[in-house]
């Protein structure tokens, strides 16, 4: 039989600005885990070996951030040190693989209780420097069209016919859906305070937001990829070669409708019934479905579209049974696309904002966008809801869960 995989708990830490005068700075990859670590130990009276392993996503795995963080983490926290630690990087998605790798090992008997989730601390250990062969290794970079994801988000915007206006809309939106989940205390279940050694508040927010933002000020921007597009190295052409039938990229996307640089960690806590018993603790939804999948390298965002086809196609669910989604907001384009694909009304995605507003910590965003799913279903009284994200390289992700 079976066992069911019940969400317990999820919280996450506020989103510092990615870069040294950023709030959360001061603290490395590892210091930060283990203060999520012990947040969730502390909330939820985990005493002993109380769960499995943790499971932890983390992008750039290389210095800080290198030598299965995992371990280290729990290591570097007040968990029991017999519960081991696996770190894992899909990209983006790392945080939500995190999670959707515990609720299947519980789904297959292999323990009864996780902690998953991820970290990214992007002011300390830039993207991209860990390397990566299909941008790198020649072979593969050209056998694959590849170009970066700011060119990617660009060529969907062409594709499928999005304005440089429409981007701008949304990200306003963003802006101001976060700072009204902010003002009406939307997040105060899941946003711990992060604090020093002292004791001392270091950040109880997410400092990243500019609820000032609006289409004048966006307006203004320069779009951030057109000159690496058209100069150099000349990545529109590379994609033309890809999608002949595109006349030229329209280059819409800049800082203000993608995606910020931030650090931050999440951790949801995931276990079955007998573990819920033991500890006192009530579920809060069950994990209902989990699905990933390959996509397009070149054009490498849209992966959303399909891995939500393959996650309703595998469980036999129509768009329509789903009451909210959170899309990453890795680009506009990307949630713009997945609302035209599946008509969906955008009053039911990313209601309270998303990474446009307040950041992107790459190995966390997964788990984070999760636990948001989970505080918006509780506090509209809804029943089931999906996050998604799309994935470097062309993959994408998805959890389904339900309240319980």
């Amino acid at each position: 039989m079976t066992e069911e995989a019940y969400i317990y708990d999820a919280l996450r830490t506020p989103r510092g600005k990615g870069r040294a005068d950023g709030s959360l700075h001061e603290l490395t990859s590892l210091r930060l885990s283990a203060l999520t670590l012990n947040a969730m130990k502390e909330r939820n009276n985990l005493e002993g070996h109380a769960v499995e392993d943790v499971i932890w996503g983390n992008v750039t795995q290389v210095m800080e951030q290198g030598g299965c963080l995992a371990r280290s983490a729990v290591l570097a926290s007040d968990l029991d040190e017999r519960i081991p630690g696996l770190a894992i990087n899909r990209f983006c998605a790392s945080g939500m693989e995190a999670v959707n790798l515990a609720a299947n090992q519980i789904r297959g008997g292999a323990g009864n209780a996780y902690i998953a989730g991820g970290v990214e601390m992007m002011g300390r250990v830039a993207m991209g420097s860990d390397g990566a062969a299909i941008a790198v290794d020649p072979s593969l970079a050209m056998d694959s069209y590849f170009v970066p994801q700011g060119i990617s988000a660009d060529i969907i915007a062409t594709e499928y016919g999005f304005t440089r206006d429409e981007a701008d809309k949304l990200a306003v939106q963003s802006q101001q859906r976060a700072k009204r989940a902010w003002d009406e205390g939307r997040f105060a279940k899941s946003v711990i305070t992060v604090r020093d050694q002292n004791g001392l508040a270091i950040l109880d927010h997410d400092e990243y937001m500019r609820p000032q933002t609006d289409m004048q000020s966006l307006g203004a921007l320069n779009p951030a990829f057109q000159a690496m597009g058209e100069v150099m190295p000349g990545f529109d052409k590379i994609a033309l070669m890809k999608y002949p039938h595109l006349e030229k990229i329209n280059h819409i996307h800049h800082a203000g409708n993608s995606s910020g640089i931030v650090d931050g960690a999440a951790a949801v806590l995931i276990g079955n019934k007998e573990f819920g018993e033991k500890y006192g603790l009530k579920p809060r939804a069950r994990i209902r479905a989990t699905a990933k999948i390959g996509t397009d390298p070149t054009i490498m965002l849209t992966g959303p579209v399909p891995v939500t086809e393959k996650i309703l196609a595998d469980n036999g669910m129509k768009i329509g049974d789903i009451d909210l989604f959170e899309v990453n907001e890795a680009f506009a384009a990307v949630v713009m696309r997945f609302m035209q694909a599946f008509d969906v009304e955008d009053s039911k995605v990313n209601v309270n904002g998303g990474s446009i507003a307040m950041g992107h910590p790459l190995g966390a965003t997964g788990a984070m966008i999760i636990g948001t799913l989970l505080d918006e279903l509780e506090r509209s009284d809804k029943e089931v809801g999906m996050a998604t994200l799309c994935i470097a390289s062309g993959m994408g992700a998805a959890t389904i869960i339900e309240r319980v």
